[in-house]
């Protein structure tokens, strides 16, 4: 009788350690798991950072770096002046001058039809990039362009039939002129001059102005 009750004593001190090894391993793999985990996250968090921060460099070094081949005119020489009369305008599309009163609505506005350039050049003047195409510039194109209006606020775009390039890209007293929606320098127009430090009244609205749809 006492043999047999030693022999179960034994069989449950048996079973109670097995269930402890089995009760520690899975402590130690789920402490592993953890562990992967956090560091997958850490490393993750780390990779989303860098990019954003290598975001933020680009960012900030097309905005030093001159646009190659735009042309530029002198600020300083370029009317600001609201007026009723209709102006004559240097360049096609205009960069600057003499303007109406009123801006176009500028808030990543396409429009579908030409616009007044003397309410899209107010739209400058407050920090807007005008995006013009012509009849030569592909649709695959004018269709890339506008969704990155529509994604890009104080700026907009419309058709310019007689303008020289099929692509053209303005900011004041800035102008640029490509042939594909994805030559770099477009994106490099857009940081640099979207509010940018051409801009003689930035901040202004763009909304509240001219719809032309």
């Amino acid at each position: 009788m006492a043999s047999r009750n030693n022999d179960r004593r034994a069989r449950i001190e048996q079973m109670r350690r097995a269930e402890q090894a089995r009760e520690r391993r899975g402590r130690i793999i789920t402490i592993a798991v953890s562990g992967v985990v956090v560091a997958g996250l850490v490393g993750f968090g780390v990779f989303v950072l860098n990019k954003e921060s290598e975001k933020k460099e680009q960012k900030v070094a097309e905005a030093k770096a001159p646009v190659t081949g735009e042309k530029t005119w002198d600020a300083k020489k370029l009317g600001r002046k609201h007026v009723d009369k209709a102006v004559s305008y240097p360049m096609k599309p205009p960069v600057g001058g003499d303007h109406n009163q009123v801006w176009m609505n500028c808030n990543g506005d396409v429009y579908k039809e030409p616009v007044p350039d003397m309410n899209a050049v107010h739209s400058l003047e407050h920090g807007a990039v005008w995006v013009t195409y012509n009849d030569k510039a592909p649709a695959a194109d004018v269709t890339k362009l506008s969704e990155k209006v529509k994604k890009t606020t104080y700026s907009l775009m419309s058709p310019v039939k007689d303008q020289a390039g099929a692509i053209m890209l303005s900011a004041w007293g800035k102008q640029l002129t490509v042939d594909s929606a994805d030559d770099p320098r477009v994106s490099q127009f857009f940081t640099k001059y979207v509010q940018g430090a051409q801009t003689p009244e930035p901040g202004a609205a763009c909304t509240g102005g001219l719809g032309a749809q």
